[in-house]
């Protein structure tokens, strides 16, 4: 079956944030190039439309802006950071997660900097010992029953697919367990699972650059607020490999939609966080986890419990869960009986393997500083030097062309609100009123509010009207009322 055919949704909306790594061997260091990236992005307004207003504290104006793909290009904290569109399914989600990379490896080549400075979709600096996310987002029905034992069940799930959603790495962290405290590098001579593990210090929390949680509870639904709730995950690592990336989201995405019905299974772990840095030490297995009641248990047999009730309620819905389900069960049943078939599709498991090759052909051990510059070119975004990208074996229904990712560069999805606002920034570029974009609301100065309460809807009805009092409110500007950057030339 062809990606094409997969025109049936998830549930929900979901989408991806990525702080992207950058590597420059340039005097001005990696922050002058981030930058310059950012201003070539924005510069001339054929990508996205800048911000000309302070968004937060630490946002100020042209601190990044939106795109015309419905997603979010912005420095955080001298990092690089590409947000999807909101998206409905999950081959849109692949597609618009790789058009980030596009857009950063465009820059890159456009600036004469793709010698120079490279960007890697990873969550480490192994010299300083610093750890950079990806966020992952889930629409959440306000009226899902999140009770205590929900929500326990949820938190054991979330732990446990690290066994399948880890990209691995090379060398251990001692991580700042409180605000203040410097992480440090730990020992060098090992491979483990997860790269985001040794940094999460609890299971629920609301923060995100201290103390970081599993599941993050801050309630920002940026949607009616009414309806929804945003479910922000930050302990997930950066994934490369396509069916890692789908894996990851899609089975969150299942077990959503089990709470929201309040058919999760009750399965709660003696303690998620322990739990979680445990199994990534334990690359060899066994994955044996303690329960809340006492009882120990291997953990691919308590995953194969919320995919047997995921297959229950919902094998047959449509033609995505289907093939999403048959990808996970064939995981679960690789990850028991014979992990190297998930060579090309496990990020962690692929990353071993070729790592293991490397040392016996340059007769290596683990801690050589040589095994961390492999690390980092498996997670390179640029196609051509990705070593992960290089083993790809994505399943037939989740390989796309590269057509369908260079129009995800330009184009956002039609089915939903990422389109309604990307066609009136087409329109605040060709008129250049004052204007404030967020995900949510669309301001421009003189008129009222355009309000994107539904994240599910392109072509909300309050569109049209505000398009007439927006015509009507240019007639009265003499000139641009802002600079256009397109006429300034500046890359």
């Amino acid at each position: 079956m062809e990606a094409s055919a997969l025109v049936l949704f998830m549930n929900r909306i979901v989408g991806l944030e990525t702080e992207y790594g950058c590597l420059t061997n340039t005097p001005a260091g990696s922050f002058i190039a981030v930058e310059r990236v950012r201003d070539w992005i924005f510069g001339r307004e054929e990508f996205g439309l800048i911000d000309v207003h302070h968004r937060d504290w630490d946002e100020p104006p042209g601190n990044g802006g939106f795109l015309f793909n419905g997603g979010r290009v912005y420095i955080d904290m001298g990092h690089l950071e590409y947000c999807t569109p909101e998206c409905l399914n999950l081959v849109d989600l692949l597609k618009y997660d790789r058009a980030g990379d596009l857009l950063a490896v465009h820059a890159l080549k456009a600036l004469g900097l793709n010698g120079e400075v490279s960007f890697i979709r990873n969550n480490i600096d192994h010299y300083t010992g610093a750890t950079f996310g990806c966020h992952e987002n889930y629409l959440v029905r306000r009226s899902a029953p999140l009770t205590e034992a929900n929500v326990l069940s949820l938190l054991t799930f979330l732990t446990l697919r690290l066994l399948y959603t880890g990209a691995g790495r090379v060398g251990t962290t001692l991580a700042a367990e409180w605000r203040g405290e410097v992480s440090r590098p730990g020992s060098d001579g090992m491979f483990q699972m997860s790269q985001r593990a040794d940094y999460i210090n609890n299971d629920l929390y609301e923060w995100v650059q201290f103390n970081r949680s599993i599941i993050n509870t801050r309630d920002e639904p940026l949607g009616d607020p009414r309806k929804f709730r945003r479910l922000h995950l930050l302990h997930g690592d950066t994934s490369v490999l396509p069916a890692t990336v789908l894996l990851k989201v899609g089975t969150t995405s299942l077990m959503l939609d089990l709470l929201e019905i309040n058919h999760l299974p009750k399965i709660v772990l003696a303690d998620a966080v322990k739990t979680f840095r445990t199994l990534s030490h334990e690359p060899e297995g066994p994955w044996v986890v303690r329960l809340s009641d006492g009882r120990s248990t291997d953990a691919v047999e308590l995953l194969q419990k919320f995919f047997d009730a995921a297959w229950s309620e919902f094998h047959g819905r449509d033609t995505e869960t289907d093939v999403l389900l048959d990808v996970w069960g064939s995981t679960l049943k690789a990850l028991s009986f014979e992990p190297q078939a998930l060579i090309g599709k496990v990020d962690w498991i692929t990353k071993r393997w070729l790592l293991n090759k490397f040392l016996e052909q340059e007769k290596l051990d683990w801690d050589d500083p040589w095994l961390k510059a492999q690390d980092l070119e498996f997670h390179h975004v640029d196609v051509t030097r990705s070593l992960g990208l290089a083993l790809n074996r994505p399943p037939p229904a989740w390989d796309l062309t590269d057509k369908t990712f260079d129009a995800a560069v330009l184009e956002p999805p039609n089915n939903t609100r990422a389109h309604a606002r990307a066609k009136v920034m087409h329109l605040l570029r060709e008129h250049s009123p004052p204007y404030s974009i967020d995900w949510e609301i669309i301001g421009v100065e003189g008129i009222n509010p355009l309000n994107l309460l539904n994240p599910f809807d392109p072509n909300p009805p309050e569109i049209k009207s505000w398009f007439t009092e927006f015509s009507g409110a240019i007639k009265g500007f003499s000139a641009p009322t802002r600079p256009s950057r397109r006429d300034t030339g500046k890359n």
